[in-house]
């Protein structure tokens, strides 16, 4: 008997991982991405996997690290998204950074070539068809007005949404180096093996205060139709972090700690900016951490107040979008099916998990549930010692479990996976006492071993209950 394909809603990172599980797993796929069809305020390119603000995955270090956790369990699970990006990584200390274009068209490559994916350039204007009967919908902060409106009148409750920024990409060329140097913080060598892979720009104490009055004065785009939805603090705009304090962006992206100017080592510079390679031929290169609200005129002038970017040529400004999420804990179950209409599932941000890794983890369980269903084969959620399920744990019912409110978006951090039940070691092999921080680097890489030991016994069993 033919096996009736799963249908995916959305092609973006999410998505795209969703896809591949579902394939790899021997279910047929149909994948339905509406670019070029119809376009988003945000996107540039119709390529699957298209990555809109960003292009780290942040830190890659599992021994140390949440999201590097999370990085590591999903290579351990033979994720697309994971692998494209190490095969498309560029230098970045000790994040896992990409090539955006290079990653979207491998990821697209991919897909593409996969014999029982199908992919469809079409929008999913409202509900899809009752005939599909296992449904992925992973649209993302970028959903269709239409699909958008569908869903949201199914759930019965009102839009949660907060904003989501851009940085600014930068020509390298138009960089004045004799200003910046290269380096890493703490001169930390990271996945691509540079411990240079930062451009790092200095401010004395004049500059900067000059820098924040033309932050906190500057025209700023604003978006009546969105008042009073929060931002999401993983993402701030600069000038609202500005806003916050005059301090606040010293002690944040601008902090000049673990940094050193060749040119003039003993003067500390009082902040600085990092730009981070943007792409594999490193002719650009964005501006961390500096999502911005400010009008395009404004961004150039301000910017090249910072400086070695006085000539800066801008490929791409930063920008503002929105970012819709549904209350997950109270309308999806622990498979990610709505509640009140199970042949629907969600996957990536619209489940209220933040970050490209975050979605795309989702869309992997996701992938990996639908196929299950499909093939009539039992399948629970990782661990909740895992990075993976203690995500999912947290979108799908252990946020109002522990009693902290409203639901909003969450990165994976250490704070969502279960205590060790035996502390991690307090002494050396000498028996000499651990400082703080040692006990607590400690402690993270035996909540790493823990994690990955506990996964790797749930792909043993999910692998020998789909044998059988």
């Amino acid at each position: 008997m033919s096996i009736q394909p799963v249908h995916i809603v959305g092609g973006g990172l999410a998505g795209s991982e969703a896809a591949w599980q579902v394939a790899e797993a021997g279910v047929p796929v149909v994948l339905h991405e509406m670019r070029p069809v119809r376009g988003t305020d945000a996107h540039q390119t119709d390529g699957l996997a298209e990555l809109v603000c960003s292009n780290s995955f942040r830190a890659d270090d599992w021994t140390g690290n949440a999201v590097g956790l999370l990085h590591h369990e999903m290579r351990k699970l033979s994720s697309i998204i994971m692998s494209c990006g190490d095969a498309h990584q560029v230098p970045a200390g000790g994040a896992l950074a990409v090539d955006r274009d290079g990653f979207s068209q491998a990821v697209t490559a991919r897909l593409e070539a996969h014999p029982l994916i199908t992919i469809q350039r079409e929008e999913v204007a409202g509900l899809p068809p009752a005939e599909w009967d296992n449904v992925i919908v992973a649209t993302g902060p970028l959903t269709s007005p239409a699909l958008s409106a569908a869903i949201l009148d199914l759930t019965g409750e009102g839009e949660l949404a907060f904003f989501d920024a851009i940085a600014p990409i930068i020509n390298f060329d138009s960089i004045n180096m004799d200003v910046c140097w290269r380096q890493s913080r703490y001169d930390k060598v990271g996945p691509g093996g540079d411990a240079a892979a930062y451009i790092n720009c200095p401010m004395d104490k004049d500059q900067y205060e000059a820098f924040i009055d033309a932050l906190l004065t500057g025209p700023k785009s604003e978006f009546k139709d969105w008042e009073n939805v929060p931002y999401f603090d993983g993402c701030l705009p600069i000038e609202v972090m500005a806003e916050r304090g005059r301090e606040t962006l010293r002690h944040g992206p601008m902090k000049p700690v673990g940094l050193t100017n060749p040119r003039d080592p003993l003067v500390k510079s009082y902040a600085i900016v990092q730009l981070r390679q943007d792409n594999a031929l490193g002719t650009l290169w964005n501006m961390v951490g500096f999502q911005t609200k400010l009008k395009h005129g404004a961004q150039t002038d301000i910017f090249r107040m910072i400086p070695g970017l006085e000539k800066a040529v801008f490929a791409r400004l930063g920008g503002l979008h929105r970012n819709t999420f549904l209350n997950s804990p109270k309308l999806l179950d622990g498979q990610l099916r709505m509640k009140s209409q199970p042949r629907l599932r969600f996957a990536g941000q619209v489940t209220g998990v933040e970050g490209y890794v975050e979605s795309a983890a989702i869309g992997l369980l996701a992938g990996r549930f639908a196929a299950a269903e499909r093939l009539g084969k039992p399948i629970d959620a990782p661990p909740a010692t895992t990075a993976l399920g203690a995500l999912i744990g947290h979108i799908t019912g252990g946020h109002l479990d522990a009693g902290k409110g409203s639901f909003q978006p969450m990165n994976i951090n250490y704070g969502l996976l279960p205590p060790l039940e035996n502390a991690a070691a307090k002494r050396r092999e000498d028996g000499s006492r651990m400082g703080a921080k040692e006990k607590g680097r400690a402690k993270k890489l035996a909540v790493g071993e823990r994690a990955l030991a506990d996964l790797g016994a749930w792909a043993a069993g999910e692998k020998a209950i789909a044998a059988e």
